[in-house]
C-alpha cells in the first residue's frame, strides 16, 4: 500500500486544508506535527509515551541510523518499527540535511557528497541511490528524496545549480526505489528565490512523487522570508498530494504554514527546549528553572490535561532541573509534544468549522501578548 492523501475540507476563512493521510500503518489526520525520533527514539520517551504525545506518525533519521548502529542492524529487526517497537506510521528523512549541517570537509559532485563523520572523522560518501537503499532498509512508510540543502544566503548562481542538481538526484533516487509499500516524496529547494522555488516545484511534480516536501527553510532565515517562500508556491501545490514543510515546528510557524496549505511538519524544537527547562504553555514559553517557580504549586500549564500537568507542580519540576535529575527533561519533553499535539488537533477542528483565522488570532493573543 502506498501513502495516499484524501482532502476532506478547505477552511473558508483561510484556505487551510484538513485531510487524511492513508498509510500502511494507520490513517493520520492532517495537518499533523511529527515528533522527531532521530536515533529510533524520541529523546527520553518510551513508545507508549510517544504514542500518547503524537498522532501516530513520527520521523526517523537516515544519516544517524546509517552511522549508528548501521542500516543492516536496523533492517535485521524489521526496520525502525521493529527496532524501537513502534507499530504506527513512520517517515524517514534522506540524510541530506545532516550531511550539510553536521559534517565537515564536504565535497559535492554529481555522484553525491563525500564528507567526514561529524564525530569520528571517518570519510564517508552518500549518493541518491545509497540514501534510498538505506531508507528501504529502515522500512519507513514514507522515504524522502536525497537533496542538497544549501545555505539560505547562497547566491543566485549557486542556488540555481543546486536546484538543478537536486532535481537530477531526485530522478536517480526515484529510478532505484523498489520498496512497494514505501512512498517517496520529492523535495522543493531554491532558497529565497521565488522563481527557483517555482521551477523546483514544477519539475519535481513532473516526476510523480507520492508527496511534496519543502526543504531549505528554518535554516537561519527570518520568519518573514520563510513565509514569503511559502506564499510563492502555495497556489501551485497540488490538491491530491500531501504537502510537508521540513524541520519547522514552533507554534507560530505551524499556524502560519497551515494557512499556506501545509499538511505535515517535524521539528526537534519541543524536546530540545525541554532539555533546557523551557516549556510551552497557553500563555507562552516559561523557563521552569527560574527562581520564581521554587514554591509555585500550580501545574506547568493549568490549561493542559496531559499527565504531567495533572500530576506535578512547577515547584517539583524546577527541583528536578536544579537537581540535574533526567526525569525533569522527560516530563517537560512529554508536555511540550502533547502541547503541539493538542494545538494541531484544535487547528484541525477549526479548519473543519471554517474558523481557523479566528482561532489563529486568539491563539497568538494568548501565546505572545503577555
Amino acid at each position: 500500500m502506498k501513502v495516499r492523501y484524501e482532502l476532506k475540507h478547505v477552511c473558508k476563512q483561510t484556505n487551510a486544508r484538513y485531510g487524511l493521510l492513508h498509510t500502511p500503518h494507520g490513517v493520520i489526520e492532517t495537518p499533523v506535527f511529527m515528533p522527531v525520533g532521530t536515533q529510533a527514539t524520541v529523546k527520553t520517551l518510551d513508545v507508549d509515551e510517544i504514542s500518547a504525545v503524537s498522532d501516530g506518525l513520527i520521523l526517523g533519521n537516515t544519516y544517524h541510523l546509517w552511522l549508528q548502529p548501521g542500516a543492516g542492524i536496523v533492517e535485521a529487526h524489521g526496520g525502525i518499527r521493529g527496532f524501537m517497537q513502534w507499530d504506527q506510521a513512520l517517515l524517514t528523512d534522506s540524510g541530506g540535511y545532516q550531511v550539510f549541517s553536521l559534517s565537515d570537509m564536504r565535497k559535492i559532485t554529481e555522484e553525491g557528497v563525500a564528507f567526514k563523520h561529524h564525530k569520528s572523522g571517518e570519510r564517508l560518501f552518500l549518493s541518491p541511490e545509497k540514501s534510498i537503499k538505506i531508507q528501504e532498509q529502515l522500512g519507513a512508510d514514507i522515504a524522502m528524496s536525497f537533496d542538497e540543502c544549501p545555505p539560505f544566503d547562497a547566491d543566485y548562481a549557486y542556488m540555481k545549480n543546486s536546484v538543478e542538481r537536486t532535481l537530477r538526484w531526485a530522478k536517480r533516487g526515484l529510478d532505484v526505489h523498489r520498496k512497494a509499500d514505501q512512498s517517496l516524496f520529492g523535495i522543493v529547494q531554491g532558497g529565497p528565490f521565488k522563481d527557483l522555488r517555482q521551477h523546483s516545484l514544477k519539475e519535481t511534480l513532473k516526476m510523480n512523487f507520492d508527496g511534496i516536501a519543502i526543504g531549505g527553510l528554518s535554516v537561519g532565515e527570518s520568519k518573514a522570508e520563510m513565509y514569503e517562500v511559502l506564499d510563492a508556491i502555495k497556489d501551485d501545490l497540488p490538491e491530491h498530494l500531501p504537502h510537508y514543510l521540513m524541520g519547522v515546528g514552533t507554534p507560530d510557524d505551524l499556524l502560519e504554514a497551515v494557512v499556506r496549505r501545509i499538511d505535515m511538519f517535524d521539528c526537534v524544537n519541543p524536546t530540545r527546549l525541554a532539555r533546557h527547562g523551557s516549556a510551552y504553555t497557553k500563555y507562552g514559553k516559561i523557563a521552569i528553572k527560574a527562581a520564581r517557580f521554587a514554591q509555585d504549586m500550580e501545574a506547568l500549564d493549568p490549561n493542559c490535561d496531559c499527565k504531567v500537568c495533572k500530576t506535578y507542580t512547577r515547584s517539583y519540576l524546577r527541583h528536578l532541573f536544579k537537581a540535574e535529575e533526567t526525569l525533569g527533561a522527560r516530563l517537560v519533553s512529554y508536555h511540550n509534544l502533547y502541547f503541539l499535539k493538542t494545538l494541531m488537533r484544535n487547528v484541525r477542528e477549526a479548519i473543519q468549522e471554517d474558523r481557523l483565522g479566528d482561532f489563529k488570532t486568539a491563539f497568538f493573543k494568548d501565546f505572545y501578548d503577555k
